[in-house]
C-alpha cells in the first residue's frame, strides 16, 4: 500500500491506493485546516507536494502559481503512490496562543474563589468526604461490613439511610481493612438525583485533603479543563486544546453532517474525548495527582457538542422542528464516556434550553450571575453561532443565530484562528491609505483573524475608503485596492512581507460575508428585544462572554454595526463563562441544584419563525445599519469625517 509522509512532523502512514489525502491526516492524527469538513468549498486545507505525486483537483482555488511549486488541496487530492507532503504555517495548528489574555480589560467578578463562596453561604459542595473510624467485628459484633459504615456515617456525622453505587460492593471489604478499619468515604449529596446521601466511593486512611474535580468546557473550537481542589476550595490548574472534532468540520454542521456516516459519531466522541483525556492527565501531571484523587466531573458544551460527547444521536438538531435528543442529560459515568477515569467519577452535564442555546449559555448566565441580578441585561456569546440572552432576575429570553464562521476567521479568503502571525489590529492613514497592522505574539503576519477583520473593516470604513454597503470606492487612487481572484480587495500586507510568501488581502466577497454574519447577530438580539416590548435603550448592561468576545474591540465593534452603541461603561467582559459557570457547578450543590431551573426559567425564541427577523436581518447588512438612529455615535463620526452615513463620502486626496 502506498505510504503518505507528513512533515513537518515526519508521521507516515499507510493507505490504499486512491485515498483521500485529507482522510490519511486524519487518519495520521496530522491536523490540516479545513473549514467545510473536507467538501472542497473552503480553499483552507493547502499543503505542499514534496515528494511523489497526487492525483488533484482544484487548480481554480489554488493559483496558477502556487499550483506549479507543488500546492495541493488536501480534500481534493487523492493518494496513488508513496507521496511526501508538507502541511504549511498557515494550515498548522497553533496552541501557543490558546491561553493568551487581552491586556487591559477587567473580567466581571465570579465568585468562584472559596471566601467569596463562604461569604454568600453557596460553599457547599455536592461531593463531599467523610472521614470515619469503624469499630472492628467481632464476634459479638458480626455486623456486615455496608451496616457497619452505615452505622458509623451516622453516628459521627449525621449522615443515614446512604445509598450505594453498586461497584463499590467489590471493593469494599478490601478497603476497610487496609488501613485498620480507617476509611474516607466519599458522597453524593446532590437532592436532585437521590433522595438520600449516595455512596460513590471509599478509600483506605484520611483522604479528606486530596479532593479534586474537574470542570469542563467543551467549545465547537476548543476545550478548556480546569482542575479543581475542592478541599481547599480553589482553581488549582487550568488546561486547553484544539477540540480534536476540527478534523472533522469546523462547525456543528458539519459534524453532524459526518456524524451520520459510517462510523462518524463514535469517531466524533472518541476524538473529543481523547482532547479531554490529554488535558485532565497534563493537569494531574503538572500537580503530582493521581486519577484516583478526582471525585467528579462537571461538564459544559452547546446542545451539539454535549450530544457528540456523550454519544448521542445529534442529527435532529439541525433538521426542523430542531430537536435534541435530550436537554438534561442524565448523571453518567466518566469511563462510559472512554474518559481515563476510574468507576467512582461520575459527570455532571449543565442543561441545555434547545438545539442552539447550550449548556454553556446555561453555565454562563450563571457564572455572570444575571439570574438574579434586577438589571436588565443583554448577554452575548460570540462564535460561529451566536448565542442571546436578555432579561433579570424576573424573566429571561433567549435565542440563537447563525453567524456562520467569519468571526473565527472561516470562509474569508485569509482568514485564520487567532493563533501566532494572525493580524489582530490595523489602523490606516487617511491620507495615503497605507496600513499599520499588529499581529498576535509580534511575529511575521499569516493572516487575519475575527478580531482582526472586525477591526479591518471599522478601519477601512473609517478611512473612507468602503462605501456602506461594502464595496471598495473607486476614486481613492491607491494601488493597494486592486482587482483579485475574488473581486476587488485591499491589499494588506504584500507577498514579501508575509509569513506565507503571498499577499494577504480582505476582497468585497470577505466583507460581505462578515456583513452578513454581523447582520444575523445584529438582527438577532433586536428582534429579541423588541419582540418582549422593549428596546436598545433600554439594556442597562451588556456582558460579552467567549474567548472571541473577550478580544472585540467595542469601539469598532460598534462601528461595524456588530454591538449596540451604547454608553461604553454598560460594557463588561465575562470570559469564558461556560467554564466559570462549570467550577461554580463543582463547589456548590446550591449552585448545581438551581441550574435546572436557570435553564427552565429561559424562554427561547425561534428566529426563523419569529416576525420581523429576516426584515431586521436585510436592514443591518450595512456598515454600520441602514438607520443610522440606532447608532447615533458612529452617525456623528460619519457627519464629522465628510460622509454622510449612505456611503456617499467626500473624495480624499491620495
Amino acid at each position: 500500500m502506498p505510504k503518505v509522509t507528513f512533515n513537518p512532523y515526519s508521521i507516515t502512514v499507510e493507505v490504499v491506493e486512491g485515498a483521500n489525502l485529507i482522510r490519511a491526516a486524519m487518519d495520521a492524527g496530522v491536523h490540516v485546516n479545513a473549514s467545510c469538513g473536507g467538501e472542497g468549498a473552503c480553499g483552507k486545507c493547502r499543503v505542499v507536494v514534496e515528494e511523489g505525486e497526487v492525483e488533484a483537483e482544484g487548480a481554480e482555488s489554488i493559483g496558477e502559481d502556487d499550483w506549479n511549486v507543488g500546492y495541493r488541496l488536501a480534500c481534493r487530492s487523492r493518494v496513488v503512490g508513496d507521496v511526501t507532503v508538507r502541511v504549511p504555517s498557515e494550515s498548522l495548528l497553533d496552541r501557543k496562543t490558546l491561553m493568551r489574555r487581552r491586556e487591559g480589560i477587567a473580567l466581571r467578578p465570579s465568585p468562584i474563589d472559596l471566601q467569596s463562596l463562604k461569604q454568600i453561604g453557596l460553599y457547599n459542595p455536592a461531593f463531599q468526604k467523610r472521614f470515619v473510624k469503624l469499630h472492628r467485628p467481632t464476634a459479638g459484633d458480626n455486623l456486615c461490613d455496608l451496616g457497619r459504615l452505615e452505622k458509623a456515617l451516622a453516628k459521627q456525622h449525621d449522615i443515614h439511610h446512604i445509598t450505594l453505587d453498586f461497584h463499590l460492593t467489590r471493593k469494599l471489604a478490601r478497603v476497610m481493612r487496609e488501613n485498620n478499619f480507617e476509611i474516607t468515604a466519599t458522597l453524593d449529596f446532590s437532592r436532585r438525583r437521590y433522595r438520600f446521601p449516595h455512596l460513590l466511593n471509599v478509600e483506605p486512611g484520611d483522604t479528606t485533603g486530596r479532593h479534586f474535580a474537574f470542570a469542563v468546557d467543551i467549545g465547537t473550537t476548543t476545550v478548556w479543563v480546569q482542575l479543581i481542589d475542592i478541599a481547599g476550595g480553589e482553581i488549582i490548574g487550568t488546561a486547553a486544546d484544539y477540540n480534536e472534532q476540527i478534523n472533522y468540520g469546523d462547525d456543528i454542521i458539519a459534524r453532524i453532517i459526518y456524524s451520520q456516516s459510517e462510523r462518524g459519531l463514535s469517531r466524533l466522541q472518541g476524538a473529543v474525548a481523547a482532547t479531554v483525556n490529554h488535558l485532565m492527565q497534563r493537569l494531574l501531571k503538572r500537580f503530582a495527582l493521581n486519577k484516583e484523587d478526582i471525585s467528579h466531573i462537571t461538564l459544559a458544551g452547546n446542545t451539539t457538542m454535549t450530544h457528540l460527547f456523550y454519544g448521542i444521536e445529534p442529527k435532529n438538531i439541525r433538521l426542523s422542528p430542531y430537536v435534541p435528543a435530550v436537554c438534561n442529560v442524565p448523571l453518567a459515568r466518566a469511563r462510559d464516556m472512554n474518559l481515563d477515569m476510574p468507576p467512582h467519577v461520575f459527570m455532571n452535564c449543565v442543561s441545555s434550553v434547545s438545539s442552539f442555546v447550550g449548556g454553556d449559555i446555561v453555565a454562563g448566565v450563571i457564572a455572570s450571575g444575571i439570574y438574579k441580578d434586577p438589571r436588565l441585561t443583554l448577554y452575548i456569546d460570540i462564535g460561529t453561532n451566536g448565542e442571546i440572552v436578555i432579561g433579570n432576575k424576573q424573566w429571561l429570553t433567549c435565542t440563537a443565530c447563525s453567524a456562520g464562521p467569519a468571526f473565527e476567521g472561516g470562509g474569508i479568503q485569509c482568514g485564520m484562528r487567532a493563533t501566532s502571525g494572525a493580524i489582530e489590529r490595523v489602523s490606516i492613514n487617511p491620507e495615503t491609505f497605507e496600513p499599520m497592522i499588529l499581529t498576535i505574539d509580534m511575529s511575521k503576519p499569516k493572516g487575519v483573524c475575527g478580531s482582526g477583520l472586525i477591526n479591518l473593516i471599522a478601519a477601512l470604513s473609517g478611512a473612507g475608503l468602503l462605501e456602506a454597503n461594502g464595496k471598495f470606492r473607486e476614486d481613492c487612487g491607491t494601488e493597494r485596492i486592486r482587482m483579485g481572484e475574488n473581486g476587488r480587495e485591499y491589499a494588506l500586507v504584500y507577498a514579501k512581507e508575509s509569513h506565507t510568501g503571498r499577499d494577504i488581502a480582505i476582497s468585497e466577497t470577505d466583507i460581505d460575508n462578515l456583513m452578513r454574519a454581523k447582520a444575523a447577530l445584529f438582527a438577532g438580539y433586536v428582534t429579541l428585544i423588541e419582540s418582549v416590548g422593549l428596546t436598545l435603550q433600554d439594556i442597562e448592561q451588556v456582558i460579552l462572554a467567549g474567548g472571541f468576545g473577550n478580544f472585540i474591540n467595542i469601539e469598532d465593534a460598534v462601528a461595524i454595526g456588530l454591538l449596540p452603541d451604547l454608553p461604553r461603561s454598560r460594557f463588561q467582559f465575562v470570559g469564558n463563562g461556560s467554564l466559570r459557570g462549570a467550577t461554580l457547578l463543582a463547589l456548590s450543590r446550591d449552585l448545581l441544584e438551581e441550574e435546572r431551573r436557570v435553564a427552565g426559567m429561559m424562554t427561547n425564541f425561534d428566529l426563523s419563525s419569529t416576525p420581523g427577523y429576516m426584515d431586521r436581518y436585510v436592514a443591518a447588512l450595512f456598515l454600520p445599519h441602514t438607520e443610522l438612529d440606532y447608532f447615533p455615535s458612529v452617525r456623528e463620526r460619519l457627519r464629522n469625517n465628510g460622509s454622510n452615513g449612505r456611503g456617499e463620502a467626500v473624495q480624499k486626496k491620495a
